[in-house]
């Protein structure tokens, strides 16, 4: 019986899979100019960790999450979002004595949510995302997302919408919520289960309902924008003239309201313009989350970050018709006749790799025509000859596969000889 991939998940296969490590490559080049530091965390976390740093109301937490009991009967969670775990590993490993301040930290690797599969969109995806802990500065507000956005315009993206809101802070979000739920509460029974859990609860996250966004309350719900006090104000319109002065368009949105609790003050959402997309535009998402460091038993610290997906990056690409440079060929390839020459190939192939050359040689036995035809499909710039009668006489022949153009070199030589040819 065959055995198939569970369902929301994928193999990337050569071919495929260094587009990846193009991007990854790109956002680990970015964050060392920007001065971000990679850490990794564990791919699961005690469930403890998302249902106060992610927030129980949310999706993610009450239908995503995948969740079971170790053998010592202790609830796990294979990791649904990076930033809860970052700031875990902030507290705990005491970070926030670092003498380096803020501290600016990047991740990448696979989270997993339990949803349904869709374009762009699987149960097992990768995330690249970064935090900054330790500023309340807006202008940090406005690195993090110039971040995303020039790594998206690095990789060819131009299709772009950047989306921003405030969230306000603690006095500004009791105050629209005072008033969101003096707007819902008459209704509510019209709502999905869902939405009436979360008017007592949070009730900000009725706005990000998908089942009733078209219910007419939503649109004339109050906005954000209204509750925010004079120092909220004055922090949204600072990340603004930031954004200005950094030559990144935006727009205002003031229903964006984000997925997960713990955001507060600056939220926003990179999406994609691009003809034919998809439903789901959004390929980017992040915000200001202070206090989230106290949730987890720290001092008062603010933070920010973003966190986007691998897959709807390659998948905007697609969109926008950027194919990108992927360097398939290799240097060498080594084509041996007779015996003693195959036998002599392990070692001199060994000898090419050690010296920063890219080789291969055949395996399978294969006639001197099936061997040339090989190297063409692995694009090899140069094929090298060794036969029985070459290797008695020290010597090896080199064909340059782009003009034609071949010539016999001494067999010692060979390997300095060709470090030079890469030069």
């Amino acid at each position: 019986m065959s055995i198939s991939i569970p369902r929301g998940t994928q193999d990337i296969l050569p071919g495929e899979v260094e587009k990846w490590q193009l991007i990854e490559a790109k956002a680990r080049e970015l964050c060392e100019k920007y001065q971000y530091q990679e850490i990794r965390t564990p791919i699961f976390e005690h469930t403890d960790l998302f249902a106060r740093g992610v927030g129980d109301t949310t999706d993610i937490v009450q239908k995503e999450m995948y969740s079971f009991d170790d053998r010592g009967g202790r609830s796990l969670t294979l990791r649904p979002e990076g930033t809860a775990a970052v700031v875990r590993a902030f507290v705990e490993k005491k970070m926030f004595g670092y003498p380096n301040q803020p501290v600016k930290l990047y991740y990448m690797g696979p989270m997993f949510r339990y949803e349904r599969p869709q374009a762009g969109r699987f149960r097992q995806f990768v995330q690249f995302g970064i935090e900054a802990l330790g500023s309340n500065d807006p202008a940090i507000d406005a690195e993090v997302i110039s971040l995303a956005i020039n790594l998206y315009m690095e990789m060819g993206l131009k299709k772009l919408k950047l989306v921003i809101n405030s969230l306000g802070d603690k006095e500004s979000r009791t105050a629209h919520r005072n008033a969101l739920v003096n707007h819902f509460q008459p209704r509510i029974g019209e709502f999905c289960h869902d939405c009436q859990n979360r008017l007592e609860k949070n009730p900000l996250r009725i706005l990000d309902c998908k089942q009733d966004h078209n219910h007419e309350l939503m649109k004339s719900a109050p906005s954000i924008i209204d509750y925010l006090n004079d120092e909220s104000k004055a922090y949204f319109e600072k990340l603004q003239k930031y954004l200005t002065q950094l030559d990144i368009a935006f727009v205002v949105d003031p229903n964006l309201v984000r997925g997960l609790d713990y955001y507060n003050h600056t939220a926003f959402e990179i999406m994609s313009d691009a003809e034919g997309f998809g439903a789901i535009t959004t390929l980017c998402g992040g915000g200001r989350y202070n206090g989230l460091a106290e949730e987890m038993g720290g001092p008062e610290t603010p933070g920010i970050g973003f966190a986007m997906s691998i897959e709807r990056f390659l998948a905007a690409l697609n969109a926008e018709g950027i194919e990108l440079e992927i360097n398939q060929g290799i240097d060498c390839y080594i084509a041996s006749l007779g015996e003693e020459a195959k036998d002599y190939t392990v070692g001199l192939l060994q000898k090419l790799r050690l010296a920063g050359v890219s080789a291969e040689r055949d395996y399978l036995n294969r006639k001197i025509k099936a061997q040339f035809k090989a190297a063409d499909r692995l694009n090899a710039k140069y094929v090298a000859v060794l036969g029985d009668d070459e290797l008695t006489n020290n010597k090896i022949n080199l064909k340059n596969m782009a003009t034609g153009e071949q010539e016999e070199i001494e067999l010692t030589r060979f390997v300095e000889y060709f470090q030079e040819l890469k030069r």
